[in-house]
This record gives C-alpha cells, sequence and structure tokens, in this order.
C-alpha cells in the first residue's frame, strides 16, 4: 500500500480501493482513463506518492510525468480515438479548477469543433506595458532566490 491521504481519490486508486481504467503503471506512476472526459481518449497522469500541488512534487517525478504524458499523446495519436491535437493540463490549486488536491496531468484529445477550449474575457486583448512585465518577472525571480 502507497502512503497518501486516506480521503484523497487518486491514493485510494493508487491503492486499489477504486476501479480503474488503466492506460499506464510503472513504480511511480499510473495513467488512467478520466471517469468524466473532455473528449474519449482522455487521461490523467499522476504520481503514485501523494503530492497535493505541484510545488509538493519532487522535479525528477514531474518530468517523469511529463515523459509518460508525451508517450501516451503519441499513442493517442497512432490509437483510433479522434485525436488531432492534444492538450496536456495541470490545475495547481483550487483557483485553477484543481478539484482533487493530489497532482495530475490532464492528457486530452482535440479536434476542430470539440467545444473545449480557453475562454478569454475583453481584458486578455488589451497587452501590459513591458514595464509592468518586467516588474513582475523581477518578483517572481526574486521568490525564485528565495525558495532555491
Amino acid at each position: 500500500m502507497i502512503p497518501g491521504s486516506e480521503d484523497c481519490v487518486f491514493c485510494k486508486l493508487v491503492n486499489g480501493q477504486l476501479p480503474i481504467s488503466m492506460v499506464y503503471e510503472d513504480d511511480n506512476v499510473m495513467g488512467a482513463m478520466d471517469i468524466q472526459p473532455v473528449n474519449t481518449g482522455h487521461l490523467l497522469i499522476f504520481p503514485k506518492a501523494h503530492a497535493a500541488r505541484l510545488a509538493d512534487l519532487r522535479p525528477d517525478l514531474g518530468a517523469h510525468m511529463f515523459k509518460v504524458a508525451m508517450e501516451v499523446s503519441g499513442a493517442l495519436r497512432a490509437s483510433g480515438v479522434r485525436c488531432e491535437g492534444v492538450n496536456l493540463l495541470i490545475a495547481d490549486g483550487e483557483a485553477a479548477g484543481q478539484e482533487i488536491p493530489h497532482v495530475h496531468l490532464h492528457v486530452i484529445p482535440r479536434f476542430e469543433g470539440d467545444g473545449f477550449g480557453f475562454r478569454f474575457d475583453e481584458s486578455y486583448f488589451v497587452l501590459p506595458e513591458r514595464e509592468e512585465l518586467n516588474e513582475t518577472a523581477g518578483e517572481i525571480r526574486e521568490a525564485l532566490l528565495q525558495t532555491n
């Protein structure tokens, strides 16, 4: 049994407590069909070890998840699943749309007219001034120095 959060759906999947439609598994990650898919073939790649947020995830494990997602994306395109493109998506935190606090990478097959996509209000099309971009970049660089 892999340690994790007792109430975490992904930990329950890892530990065999819930049904799963497995696509991929190794010692560190699993890939399984999303039970509420955007399109047929939508799957999730997630670590077996519990990590609530992206910053909680070991960097090598995050890299491995992305590598698996790359392989699965190729398999989606080669399968009979309708797939003209692929979105990779991680929602990190509730404000970003994360509903279950266990890191998971969505691999979403896409096709023209599927109805899924990002929606932007009018403010998105008003570009910020370079000074504002530079100031924000400086704040993030400073935080990186403090966290590393």
